[in-house]
């Protein structure tokens, strides 16, 4: 489910004007089909995550391990034992893969941390054409249920809404840290909606298409209704200059989230933010029970009032 509309190249440019010429026109000589096909594109990863996915040399240690789940097969890479060993699951964000977080790895099996990472469906090596934020969650939710409750969880952009979600009975983290994470699928629509020119008379059916593939509605969605019940600490980190989620959707996540506290970087962006090394080192020294970021007060005056 695109959370972020990149600046594109010249090939990338002409096919982004065929689509808005075409959805202009077919916004109004068939709405229902041109909405439906917008959402499936909202809903279909850029076929970058599978080829950047392929690139990548994983070290010796790593395991590649299959899940089956809902008819798709789910990549995952394992270091060390997380059976006896306390882990940490790493979920990436929209169109991106598992094995982006390669630069924690050693960082964390230096602290004794079993690691597993894993392709969501349509992204990586893992099989699927379409996935959506619900999806996001309920595979990293199965994805821990299989390797069990984590000591450590460490979300990026779209991950860290669904890692927020997948929190429940069935499986949980024991920690929380969530990078640049996405707070609100309805604003996230709104900006896809500017990027390709829909009209606005195509965001009803735009949304009853993601509600029959996915039960929920993006209001639904809105992380501010879900993380005032989350009892773990969690760390939200977010960047100032983030131009794709931006910063008040992190601080929206600490200010509901009683545990949470909030570390805002500057200059960073929204992909950089990810293996900085600054941010890996305060993410370590969070998982070290030290004291990192701010606490974030919550007010009615302010926008989207207390939970």
């Amino acid at each position: 489910m695109s959370t972020v509309m990149r600046r594109p190249g010249l090939v990338a440019r002409f096919r982004l004007a065929t689509v808005r010429t075409s959805f202009a026109l077919g916004g109004r000589l068939a709405p229902r089909r041109t909405a439906d096909r917008a959402a499936r594109l909202f809903a279909t990863p850029f076929a970058s995550s599978r080829a950047r996915a392929r690139a990548v040399q994983p070290d010796a240690a790593m395991r590649r391990e299959t899940l089956a789940l809902d008819g798709e097969t789910i990549a995952t890479y394992v270091w060390g034992d997380p059976s006896t060993q306390p882990y940490a699951l790493l979920v990436h964000g929209w169109s991106s893969f598992g094995l982006r977080f390669l630069p924690w790895v050693a960082r964390l099996r230096a602290l004794g941390y079993a690691v597993v990472c894993f392709d969501q469906p349509g992204h990586g090596l893992s099989s699927g054409r379409y996935c959506s934020l619900p999806e996001f969650a309920d595979t990293l939710r199965a994805v821990g249920s299989h390797y069990g409750n984590a000591e450590l969880a460490i979300a990026h952009s779209l991950g860290g809404a669904a890692l927020a979600l997948a929190q429940g009975e069935q499986w949980q983290a024991r920690r929380l840290v969530l990078i640049a994470p996405a707070a609100d699928m309805d604003a996230a629509a709104t900006r896809y909606f500017r990027f390709v020119r829909l009209g606005e008379h195509l965001r009803q059916p735009f949304y009853a298409w993601l509600v029959r593939r996915t039960g929920l509605s993006v209001h639904d969605l809105q992380m501010h209704r879900h993380v005032a019940a989350l009892g773990q600490p969690g760390l939200i980190v977010h960047d100032l200059d983030d131009d794709e989620v931006p910063w008040d959707e992190g601080e929206r996540y600490a200010r509901h989230w009683p545990g949470a506290r909030l570390l805002t970087t500057q200059g960073l962006g929204h992909h950089r933010v990810l293996d900085a090394p600054q941010v890996i080192e305060a993410v370590l020294a969070f998982a070290q029970d030290e004291t990192v970021g701010e606490r974030v007060v919550a007010s009615a005056n302010l926008p989207f009032g207390v939970a």
